[in-house]
């Protein structure tokens, strides 16, 4: 039997306030099920990152950090599924398994994950837990780069992007298994 948990906040509500702007995807749906191609191969995915494209991001933005977050795991401070710092500002969509390593993005390098890789690991809640949220976030940020190297953890770039950020984009989809 799973845990039932009360209805969580977005973790991106505790920052400062930023301008938002768009981000759609072909793939996943904000507030649905993700489909197995975009789960972790350890909870029986196929662990491919989803394509992800963006637009109306503010004035002044010079370049893009993007990430995917489970704020619903089970320890407090979430994990991470994905980093990616440093995309050009030309760059405005990553095609699906864009996450596979730095040489199949179109843009920026990554940062290691909760799960050890630099590259995207895919949705992975516990078997039989309530349904985890993943904020696919696209974050504009006010410099071309973020001062940063891939041996930083997520929780280095969030800090920094705290002093960069103009603008965040987020879509939200589930997943349960």
């Amino acid at each position: 039997m799973g845990l039932e948990r009360p209805v969580m906040v977005n973790p991106y509500d505790y920052l400062p306030p930023v301008a938002s702007f768009t981000v759609t995807s072909t793939d996943v749906v904000d507030g649905e099920q993700v489909d197995l191609a975009f789960v972790h191969d350890s909870a029986g995915g196929s662990n491919v990152s989803p394509q992800l494209a963006w637009s109306g991001f503010p004035d002044g933005t010079q370049s893009f950090v993007v990430t995917c977050f489970d704020p619903d795991a089970p320890i407090p401070s979430g994990f991470w599924h994905w980093t990616v710092v440093d995309v050009p500002l030309a760059v405005t969509s990553f095609d699906q398994g864009a996450g596979a390593s730095d040489a199949t993005l179109p843009g920026g390098f990554h940062v290691r994950t909760d799960f050890g890789s630099a590259s995207y690991g895919g949705c992975a809640p516990p078997p039989g837990d309530h349904p985890h949220r993943y904020f696919f976030v696209v974050h504009a940020v006010d410099v071309p780069s973020l001062g940063v190297d891939a041996s930083v953890s997520p929780a280095v770039v969030g800090f920094n992007l705290a002093f960069h950020t103009l603008g965040r984009a987020i879509i939200a989809p589930t997943y349960r298994h």
